[in-house]
């Protein structure tokens, strides 16, 4: 290995410069069961405040971290102890919620800690026991009913251009620390709590990522060199202005896929339309051969029945 030489600050500076803030980062909560996002809308929270706002209202996340189980194998060489991972090891979360006026965060952890342990007042099934009755009992839900596994932490930056995302599964509150309240001088009042989750995955999840190639933190995302049929260099699938449901999940501004989604101006959707196709959708008859490629067959529509 050769000594270390001197660098100048012009060789340093681009690295140096572009170090990731720990200021920009979302939080997004979702999959909650039927039941679960039942229980916790009679008690004032919506939809929108499950999927948006409450997120909004996370005022420190940490990024999870995981290690690996071993054990130690001996024999298989003279004087030497092996190690071997044989299960992974997820590090459990903790978060903090500024608490709302209405309380509505410091709500949503409360009930749906209460959900997981109220089988016994509000199971269809069960006793529908009153919890101010003497000799009150808690009774466990499934963990299909209170898991949730499209819970993502999106940690950005300022430009909204670079980002990494980091997807849940299997994620529900087990505990909820005290809140201290004083007279001592008014602070905003924030809730703690701790999350455990089966497992996460890093990098985009979406289906409409996976179609692109860039899920998993992959780079490659041009389809064009795949071969697949675009629109003045865009594939068919940024442009596309059917019946398709393509989540695109957090966008940057200006990026190709959310600006020419909705962009396709001489598509004929009565007329690509083809009952009598395999798909239902007879891309033929609106776009023909589109760059000197016929179309892929990626994208397949659901026929009407």
């Amino acid at each position: 290995m050769p000594r270390p030489f001197p660098k100048k600050i012009s060789q340093i500076k681009p690295t140096l410069t572009n170090l990731a803030q720990t200021s920009h980062y979302l939080i997004e909560f979702g999959g909650f069961g039927n039941s679960l996002a039942e229980h916790l809308r009679l008690r004032g929270m919506d939809r929108r405040f499950l999927t948006e706002s409450i997120g909004l209202l996370c005022s420190r996340a940490s990024l999870p971290g995981s290690g690996f189980a071993t054990t130690d194998v001996v024999g298989n060489f003279m004087g030497i102890a092996e190690k071997f991972a044989h299960t992974r090891t997820f590090v459990q979360m903790d978060l903090d919620f500024y608490v709302d006026n209405s309380y509505k965060s410091l709500k949503f952890l409360e009930h749906w800690m209460e959900f997981i342990s109220s089988a016994s007042t509000t199971d269809a099934a069960g006793d529908r026991v009153s919890p101010l009755r003497n000799g009150y009992y808690f009774r466990m839900r499934y963990p299909i009913e209170y898991k949730c596994n499209e819970t993502r932490i999106i940690k950005f930056e300022r430009n909204y251009q670079r980002y990494i995302e980091y997807r849940f599964f299997g994620l529900f509150p087990i505990s909820l620390n005290s809140t201290t309240v004083s007279y001592e001088g008014s602070n905003i009042l924030k809730a703690t709590a701790s999350f455990s989750y089966e497992r996460y995955i890093s990098g985009r999840s979406y289906s409409y990522d996976a179609y692109k190639g860039v899920d998993g933190n992959k780079e490659n995302s041009s389809s064009t060199e795949s071969g697949a049929a675009t629109i003045g260099g865009v594939p068919i699938a940024d442009t596309f202005n059917g019946n398709f449901n393509l989540d695109l999940g957090i966008s940057a501004p200006g990026n190709s896929a959310s600006s020419n989604y909705n962009s396709l101006s001489n598509f004929n959707s009565t007329a690509a339309f083809s009952p009598n196709s395999a798909t239902g959708f007879d891309i033929g008859n609106s776009f023909g051969l589109l760059n000197g490629s016929a179309y892929s067959g990626s994208i397949i529509g659901e026929k009407v029945l």
